[in-house]
């Protein structure tokens, strides 16, 4: 049984919670964003597998760098919130510095991530030539 609150939508909308909602919200974007990619992956593979031609168009997809520069957001972000969440439930003592946890999480996200776009885009070009 969850909280009875009355809040409307202008003014869930307009909340600005900062790291701690910011994190939630893009967890959940990554979550989704690999489900979708996992589901469109196996119709695309089953479709290419009968020869059609729309499963190719998928696969084509995947190789855009603008695909892959989301895919790696979604799995990096997910996978280190997700460590960050596991440390806070296994050690209860330090979610008092819940905070300290979220800033070291995207400094370490924004470090590997940035690499990841680095590596990304120099692979393009390289096709490109």
């Amino acid at each position: 049984m969850g909280l009875n609150r009355n809040v409307s939508l202008k003014t869930a909308l307009r909340y600005k919670g900062q790291g701690p909602f910011l994190t939630y919200i893009l967890h959940r974007i990554g979550g989704m964003g690999m489900a979708i990619f996992i589901t469109t992956h196996i119709l695309a593979t089953f479709l290419e597998g009968r020869g059609w031609k729309i499963g190719h168009i998928v696969n084509f997809v995947y190789v855009s760098p603008f695909f892959q520069a989301f895919f790696i957001f979604c799995v990096l972000f997910h996978a280190i919130n997700g460590m960050r969440i596991t440390i806070l439930d296994l050690f209860p003592g330090l979610i008092l510095h819940h905070r300290r946890a979220i800033m070291i999480e995207w400094i370490l996200f924004i470090v590997l991530y940035g690499f990841a776009v680095v590596s990304i885009i120099t692979t393009a070009i390289a096709r490109l030539a």
